[in-house]
């Protein structure tokens, strides 16, 4: 045995596994926890009389919680296994938390889990390196230089539920201690909780699982006995339904934003809704709802997870559908549907280093159109405005705006750099949904077309130190919640539903939600339902008898 061994074997000590919680438990509650407390300071409870007692029960009942919860899965013979785990993904997530200001609820926990590998690389940053090191790789070695106690099970059972019942009684203490402070904090801050960390992310990563078991069954049947009522010698429709991605209303152009990123779209004959509100901050929660007839104003994730969506109900009356996909997937919102993944086909004109350009979801969308006969729907899932790469979601050409911010380290940059990059994202969008446009134009010999375009959540840029998107709903800023929606209807479409765009126009500034897109879609299609709302559908009473 070397000198090196001898001396590593001679300096490990023995602890026991209920010692290692309450250390882990202290140092999560000590360097972990920035966050929770940055934001705790800034609500009024720091400010009110006996604050002192609710600083001190929040570590102490933090603490005492951890340490139960610890309790309950490390032994001598996990304790080298999960406990490092546990330290590694909670460095990560700290570091997202003070960068990003992020909230690990089941939504974002859920959003998390379904990210791809081209979306996490670009958040692996050298910031994320020194938090996995300081706050991870050198406790990991503690923990891996420490031995567990070797002691009969029998024993270790009962110090295990002593030192959980001790835990849990001095919980219940400290909360005592605070007990009203703490009760107001938590109902006026319900969503504070979700930055006390690991105990957030693993309470929400088991409520995920837990959830997403129960929800996999086979999909519930909507809209049943819908029709199509339109006149026998009615020409076909096509309907042209683009999902933007993180593009937020207070930086498009036409919403009156100081600068005019929407050029090409504002010369289009096109109508722009100005108070647009999303169904959530990510993308995972958005996607479903604006394609269920539950929506914003029923939500119920579980329902609509449970139920076919817009998609399915169209597919069933003998609309073609269409997938097209330059993002993350569609959340189940096209399952067993057609489907294309048009980033994976690296098409050299739009794609490298395994992202693409918008513009690949319009190559040779004109042939996969004229294939398809009668009634037809497709939808252009964008990859848009996605953070934190703005600089890399458009081509040279449309780097109007400058100086950018290119870099994956949004805190590294200046404000303006950054509105920018997002800035120039949008004029490329601009471009690709224009050219969509004049695409659906060639149709109009042979159908009716319309082109719907909504993105399906907002996006902050630094204000109020937060970046990205994903704050919870009851406290997400409007910048996260606000969103761009236009719709073009062709000269044809309007003839033959007698449609008013005086009418259109009047209406356009009344607040709407991303409960219109389902109804609207409904009634471009004709569609008799009992899922069809009226009220919803941006059409109704601009129709002429």
């Amino acid at each position: 045995m070397s000198r090196w061994q001898q001396w590593w074997k001679s300096t490990r000590r023995e602890v026991a596994s209920e010692w290692m919680a309450l250390g882990a438990a202290l140092f999560f509650a000590i360097a972990c926890n920035g966050a929770f407390w940055h934001a705790f300071a800034a609500t009024s409870a720091w400010q009110e009389p006996g604050a002192w007692r609710l600083v001190i029960g929040l570590f102490i009942g933090m603490v005492a919680l951890h340490t139960a919860l610890f309790i309950l899965v490390l032994n001598r013979w996990t304790m080298k296994i999960l406990l490092p785990l546990l330290l590694m993904v909670t460095a990560a997530a700290v570091y997202y938390m003070n960068h990003y200001r992020v909230y690990l609820d089941p939504d974002m926990v859920r959003n998390v889990l379904v990210t791809d590998s081209k979306e996490a690389s670009e958040l692996l940053t050298p910031g994320l390196l020194v938090s996995l090191l300081v706050c991870g790789l050198l406790p990991c070695l503690l923990v891996w230089r420490s031995r567990p106690v070797q002691r009969s099970v029998s024993r270790g059972l009962a110090m295990h539920a002593a030192g959980l019942l001790l835990s849990l009684i001095v919980a219940a203490a400290a909360i005592g201690l605070a007990y009203q402070p703490l009760a107001s904090l938590m109902r006026n801050q319900q969503d504070i909780r979700h930055l006390i960390t690991p105990g957030n992310w693993v309470v929400s990563l088991v409520k995920v699982l837990m959830d997403d078991k129960a929800s996999n069954g086979p999909k519930a049947e909507i809209g049943k006995g819908a029709a199509i009522e339109r006149p026998a010698n009615a020409r076909p429709r096509l309907l042209l339904l683009v999902v933007g991605e993180t593009v937020r209303a207070h930086n498009w152009g036409m919403d009156g934003y100081g600068r005019q990123t929407t050029p090409k779209l504002a010369l289009q004959d096109g109508i722009n809704y100005p108070d647009v509100t999303a169904c959530g901050t990510n993308t995972e929660v958005s996607l479903p709802c604006m394609f269920s007839p539950q929506g914003l104003r029923a939500y119920d994730r579980k329902a609509i997870r449970e139920s076919q969506s817009l998609l399915h109900l169209l597919d069933r009356l003998g609309v073609k559908t269409l997938w097209r996909d330059n993002q993350s997937g569609c959340k189940g919102v096209c399952s067993d549907l057609p489907f294309e993944a048009m980033s994976q086909l690296a098409i050299p004109a739009y794609c490298s280093d395994g992202r693409c350009f918008d513009g690949v979801l319009l190559d040779g969308l004109k042939s996969k159109i004229d294939e398809t006969k009668g009634d037809a729907i497709i939808v252009l899932h964008m990859l848009g405005n996605h953070g934190p790469a703005y600089y890399r979601r458009y081509p040279d050409e449309f780097r109007k705006f400058t100086p950018t911010c290119d870099t994956d380290q949004l805190a590294s940059c200046d404000a303006e750099a950054i509105r920018n990059s997002y800035d120039n994202s949008i004029l490329y969008a601009d471009d690709v949904l224009s050219k969509a446009v004049e695409l659906l134009k060639q149709e109009s010999p042979s159908r009716d077309t319309a082109m719907l375009y909504l993105s399906d959540h907002g996006e902050s840029l630094g204000e109020n130190g937060l970046y990205l998107h994903g704050v919870p709903r009851s406290i997400a800023p409007e910048m996260q919640l606000k969103v761009p929606m236009w719709l073009w209807l062709s000269p044809e479409m309007r003839k033959a539903d007698g449609i008013d765009m005086g009418c259109m126009l009047a209406k356009r500034i009344a607040p709407r939600t991303h409960d219109a897109m389902f109804s609207t879609v409904l009634g471009l299609m004709r569609v008799r339902a009992d899922v069809y709302a009226p009220e919803q559908d941006l059409l109704t009473g601009c129709r002429k008898p």
